[in-house]
């Protein structure tokens, strides 16, 4: 499952577009961003209520995945992709003090607002780790429960993210994620676009593809659904009707 795009300037344009969502979450995007767009893909407004709102105005997900995650006190969880923090600081109020959360994530913007939050909201016990998805900087079998928001479409290489998060899970750890796939094959040119992928476009894989992608690392698929989620650019919209473009919740266990 990897595709051929140049992932240094992949990369470059990632961290930009991630870079102004962190610093400038009012700006202009491919997607919408913010706490109207949590709450309409699911997050309840209470447990929203009691989140740092720096972390809630630079959220940037495509679904929601926490009753699928259902999270119990105690539980250790990654967040492949952290960003801001809203979805490991949602996690720590599932989790409670005797849990652990961890974020990683590569774009040095993003983990300094995410630190700086969990320190002045009293989420000290929240952990932001630079790293790639694809080489998570967390030991074998130790983790209760995978999560993501939107950011494995990011990445040129889903295999080995996936292969990745079944290296961390324990035996019978759940994979919980909400991620953009399609109904049809892209053309090159748009695989081929930086500019596409960093947008959560052009990297979006085939559903079905994806699916097994998340099997071949040896966790087997139990629930999946379309979210209601729609970019809000015209480009964007455009690629989304052409090729089927949409937004899925997935769950998936890792075989003991």
């Amino acid at each position: 499952m990897t595709i051929t795009v140049d992932t240094r300037e992949l990369e470059e344009k990632v961290q930009r577009m991630y870079r102004a969502v962190a610093t400038e979450p009012r700006g202009a995007y491919h997607f919408e961003v913010g706490r109207s767009l949590a709450e309409r893909l699911g997050y309840p407004a209470d447990v929203l209520d009691v989140l740092p709102e720096g972390a809630i105005e630079s959220f940037a997900g495509v679904g929601y995945v926490f009753d699928l995650a259902e999270l119990q006190p105690g539980e250790r969880v990654v967040d492949l992709g952290s960003g801001s923090g809203m979805d490991v600081f949602f996690a720590w109020t599932r989790v409670g003090p005797a849990g652990r959360v961890v974020g990683v994530d590569f774009t040095a913007e993003q983990l300094s607002k995410a630190r700086t939050l969990a320190q002045t909201a009293g989420f000290d016990q929240a952990e932001f780790h630079a790293g790639r998805i694809e080489r998570l900087p967390v030991d074998d079998e130790t983790v209760d429960c995978v999560i993501s928001n939107g950011v494995i479409n990011l990445s040129p290489d889903k295999g080995l993210v996936f292969a990745e998060a079944a290296r961390v899970l324990r035996p019978g750890g759940r994979l919980a994620i909400a991620d953009i796939v399609s109904e049809q094959q892209f053309k090159e040119s748009i695989v081929c676009d930086a500019d596409l992928w960093a947008s959560c476009i052009a990297g979006a894989a085939q559903e079905d593809t994806y699916r097994q992608a998340i099997e071949a690392a040896g966790l087997r698929v139990k629930d999946i659904r379309r979210n209601t989620y729609e970019f809000i650019s015209p480009r964007a919209r455009r690629a989304s009707v052409k090729y089927g473009v949409k937004s899925i919740s997935l769950l998936a266990r890792k075989e003991r």
